[in-house]
């Protein structure tokens, strides 16, 4: 007899349906195909009746974000409050585009919107807030590919919905978001203090909204997750872009040894130079003891960290620019059960995915393919970094 067919299991892998849980006060619902993502996050626009707060750091002009742009001028148009905060650095949506909301009553405004010493910043942070009682954050953009298939090699992300007192948090962070950037005078003293002291924790005690962004000494977010490394024992990490700094990958692998380490890396991006600077740290990780794996069916955006019993979720990949200069939102929620759920979705997505053994990896460390990777780590984690750093914060 022949042998059996070889069976392609990225080519059948198909995203898995919304699932929700109840954790620490909060009712989340996660949205990890894009179809069900978009009709997510516009039945929560049209649902507004109040108030509708709005940051994203790409906006494209495409099919995708002429629905919501649509969309938001109805609901400008009923009375609603409508406020869009874009990136212009990451956002491709000219002022003829956004016009038609203004003209409806709504109002845009723009992070950097102009060549000046902040400009390189990027405010990478992405969330829908309606009526101040609901909203929807993640780490999608609004341009078709985000809600693509992945037949179609559409970004795999979340989107995660979530009702209960975090939604408050958000609000209040995006008030002062919106304040500063609606002032073209304001000055990086007050973001960067804001960065470094704003957290917000709900009234149960183990839910945070944390933040990441330019700040002298560790943002919220990144002293967090430092200290959080420091003390963990099982570790998962479901990642678009991992190129953290030394420090930190030496506690990545403090756990490692423990044999309690998942990575789950991009085997596909828009970005070469991010994936090679990922695959520069496959062998320090491997000989510590980390089970690495690549998602290959397609491109990977998704941004999720497991920590023991805590799961980091939003906006921030694992890497320089997002733990030290990107504006970021993560929410981090200590509850065993929504930290089980979490890692059966890492399964879920492993299971598709192709294992980097030590042996793999060897195989693939060609002289050319290690210097390509170290060119991608240099190019990410020191000369981009860099130039941001020293160019807009004046350090």
């Amino acid at each position: 007899m022949g042998a059996e067919p070889t069976v392609d299991i990225a080519s059948v892998y198909r995203d898995p349906p919304p699932f929700t849980a109840e954790a620490q006060g909060q009712s989340l619902t996660f949205y990890p195909a894009g179809k069900d993502r978009l009709e997510a996050m516009l039945e929560l626009v049209r649902s507004a009746t109040e108030t509708l707060d709005i940051c994203f750091y790409i906006f494209a002009e495409d099919e995708v974000s002429t629905e919501l742009r649509d969309a938001l001028c109805d609901a400008a148009g009923r009375g609603v409050k409508v406020t869009l905060i874009i990136d212009r650095f990451g956002a491709s949506a000219s002022d003829e585009f956004l016009k038609p909301l203004v003209d409806c009553g709504g109002r845009y405004l723009c992070f950097s919107p102009r060549w000046s010493l902040r400009y390189l910043i990027r405010n990478h942070q992405k969330m829908v807030i309606a009526d101040n009682s609901r909203a929807m954050f993640g780490g999608f953009n609004i341009e078709d590919d985000y809600f693509a298939p992945p037949e179609r090699n559409g970004w795999n992300d979340i989107g995660i919905r979530i009702e209960g007192d975090g939604v408050q948090g958000l609000t209040d962070w995006f008030a002062r978001l919106r304040d500063w950037t609606d002032d073209d005078e304001a000055h990086f003293t007050a973001i960067k203090k804001t960065v470094r002291d704003w957290s917000w924790t709900s009234k149960h005690g183990h839910a945070r909204w944390l933040v990441g962004g330019p700040t002298r000494g560790l943002s919220t977010w990144a002293r967090c997750v430092t200290q959080d490394l420091k003390e963990g024992e099982r570790l998962d990490i479901f990642m678009a872009y991992f190129s953290p700094p030394y420090t930190l990958l030496k506690r990545i692998a403090r756990v490692a040894k423990k044999g309690q380490t998942r990575l789950l890396m991009a085997a596909k991006s828009d970005n070469g130079a991010t994936i090679g600077a990922t695959r520069s740290l496959y062998k320090y990780l491997l000989k510590r003891g980390a089970k690495i794996w690549e998602f290959s069916p397609c491109k990977l955006h998704t941004k999720l960290l497991v920590l023991d019993d805590a799961v980091y979720v939003g906006s921030a990949n694992f890497d320089m620019r997002s733990l030290y200069l990107n504006l970021e939102i993560m929410l981090r929620i200590e509850d065993k059960a929504l930290a089980d759920r979490m890692r059966d979705f890492v399964s879920h997505h492993i299971a598709a995915s192709e294992r980097i053994t030590p042996e793999k990896h060897k195989q693939r460390a060609t002289l050319w393919n290690r210097v390509r990777w170290w060119a991608g780590w240099v190019l990410v984690s020191v000369i981009d970094y860099t130039v941001a750093r020293r160019t807009n914060l004046g350090f």
